[in-house]
């Protein structure tokens, strides 16, 4: 395969699998280059193994801001005088659990990840989009990896939620800010996707909620984030997405992918948040509001 071009280098953040993954594949097949980051030198191997020359693997935690700054500097090394064409901003984990049962740590841990590793990623790449004046070439753009979660919130994933409708308000205000430099700023909301995250969270071990209030609802949200890896969106489609945002001429601030738009997003706004409360309370055994 050959090495892409870097007149259209592209940064994919948390590329190991899913959305990320699928974002590189989408891109190599376009001719860029992509700087992949992981977190571990085997999924390095396996980046260049599938897709040879074309990617060049970026070694980091996107909590890790040395270990993120340093990526940085060997992408601009790369690059020379060009300016980065796109940063995806996608990597990402979930946490979750009851609310009132959650050490305010989870919730940091949480947003460590999808929203302080965000702006950790951003600072360090944006001088390569075009904030710094003295690279040659069109601005670059950002895209973010939101989700539907970003906009309402579900029982049981509440850090992850909160921590994505954090990011669609840092996303906002950063687009707004971006525009002195030209650098656009677009949001993809995703629903739920086939990808690792939700088998991953189950690996949190929801059983230490076992003997809290929410005991017999667990299994039932055990069962409904392991069918959200099964059934949900291809994450191709998202890659695709996610390449069409950098790329059109004008492109939307906000883009929603879902597998049932009508049940996942017209349906609740038309039936309103107390009749969506009703169903999550039916759903998880939950006694009816008198």
């Amino acid at each position: 395969m050959t090495a892409g071009s870097l007149d259209r280098a592209v940064v994919v953040t948390g590329a190991s699998t899913g959305i990320g993954r699928a974002a590189v594949a989408k891109a190599v097949r376009e001719g860029a280059h992509v700087f992949a980051s992981v977190r571990k030198q085997e999924d390095a191997d396996g980046l260049r193994g599938e897709f040879g020359a074309a990617v060049t693997p970026l070694l980091f935690d996107v909590a890790a801001e040395p270990a993120v700054n340093a990526g940085a500097a060997k992408v601009a090394e790369a690059l020379g005088k060009r300016k980065l064409f796109g940063l995806v901003n996608n990597a990402g984990i979930a946490v979750p659990g009851p609310l009132l049962h959650l050490d305010t740590e989870d919730l940091r841990r949480q947003f460590e990840i999808n929203l302080f590793g965000v702006h950790t990623v951003t600072r360090a790449f944006a001088p390569l989009l075009g904030a710094d004046p003295d690279r040659t070439g069109a601005p670059g753009r950002i895209v973010m990896i939101s989700s539907v979660g970003g906009q309402n919130g579900a029982p049981f994933v509440g850090p992850y939620s909160s921590s994505k409708f954090a990011l669609e308000g840092y996303s906002q205000s950063l687009r707004r800010e971006l525009m002195l430099f030209g650098i656009d700023v677009i949001v993809v909301g995703p629903g739920a996707t086939a990808t690792p995250i939700w088998a991953k969270a189950e690996q949190e071990d929801l059983k230490r909620f076992s003997n809290s209030p929410y005991a017999k609802a667990i299994p039932r949200v055990l069962d409904y984030m392991l069918n959200q890896g099964k059934e949900g969106l291809p994450a191709s489609d998202v890659g695709e997405l996610v390449w069409r945002c950098l790329t059109t001429a004008k492109p939307k601030t906000r883009y929603a992918i879902l597998r049932r738009p009508f049940m996942d997003r017209t349906l609740p706004r038309l039936l309103g948040p107390r009749f969506v409360d009703r169903i999550f309370a039916q759903r998880l055994g939950f006694p009816k509001r008198p």
